[in-house]
């Protein structure tokens, strides 16, 4: 359900609310036997048991949406979301399984200024907070749950002729990698660039650039115990799948 109250000052105001789901695994639903160990108690001891088909999820935002400042579309939100099984990604078995009931609320901030018919700023700024919902001595972090992003750029069009693009950065801040928060990742920092030239309806040409600042960052991390050949026995360490080096990619398309 949704309410928008406005315009006043080319401003309204809004409050949206909803229930929804997500579905699990299959290949959780239908587990009875651990693969590793071919009986119904995991590599940890515990009891396997099946996943819900579908879990439930209950959320609401409300936010201010202003065009007030000319050229510039504004909209600030705030919103929460009760997922009844969080779903979770394993890197080491490449799967993902069902956990606890979590919950999550932040804020959102998105901006897009044109100060010319030919150039275009835009901003997204994400501010979170995730955590299991309950007490559990294994502690109530989310692996691999972000608190901070931002995506950032700026764009020209129609410029000389049929010029455009532009630079972009995107910021992941550090995640949690574990449920007590006591390994947790660095931040991931993109800068990339564009630029191509439109000929006529048809033809453009368009070359990119990404990873302009050749960060040694990671695309995503895990935390889970592996063992090395000159190791004695598994050792816990984070897992990384590293970005990309700096690149480039030159492109032709025709349309028709």
């Amino acid at each position: 359900m949704g309410l928008t109250f406005g315009p006043w000052a080319d401003t309204e105001l809004y409050l949206n609310g909803g229930l929804g789901f997500h579905s699990n695994d299959a290949r959780g639903i239908n587990t009875q036997v651990d693969p590793v160990t071919g009986s119904s108690i995991d590599v940890n001891g515990n009891q396997i048991n099946k996943g819900v088909p579908l879990a439930r999820t209950y959320g609401a935002e409300t936010g201010i949406r202003t065009t007030w400042i000319e050229g510039l579309q504004s909209t600030l939100a705030v919103w929460w979301l009760d997922i009844d099984s969080e779903l979770l990604f394993v890197g080491d078995a490449g799967t993902t399984e069902p956990s606890r009931p979590s919950r999550r609320y932040g804020v959102e901030w998105s901006n897009f200024y044109s100060p010319t018919d030919w150039m275009t700023f835009d901003m997204d700024l994400s501010l979170s907070k995730a955590r299991f919902r309950g007490d559990d001595p294994a502690g109530n972090h989310i692996p691999g749950s972000i608190g901070t992003v931002l995506a950032t750029g700026a764009t020209v069009h129609d410029v000389w002729g049929g010029f455009f693009g532009g630079p972009r950065l995107r910021y992941f801040g550090p995640r949690s990698l574990i449920e007590d928060n006591s390994v947790r990742s660095s931040a991931t920092i993109m800068l990339s660039g564009m630029v191509g030239y439109k000929f006529n309806p048809t033809w453009t040409v368009q070359a990119e650039a990404f990873n302009l600042l050749n960060r040694k960052d990671s695309g995503i991390d895990y935390y889970y115990q592996s063992q090395l050949r000159n190791e004695a026995a598994p050792v816990g360490d984070i897992h990384f799948h590293p970005v990309e080096p700096i690149s480039f990619r030159l492109s032709v398309s025709a349309n028709f």
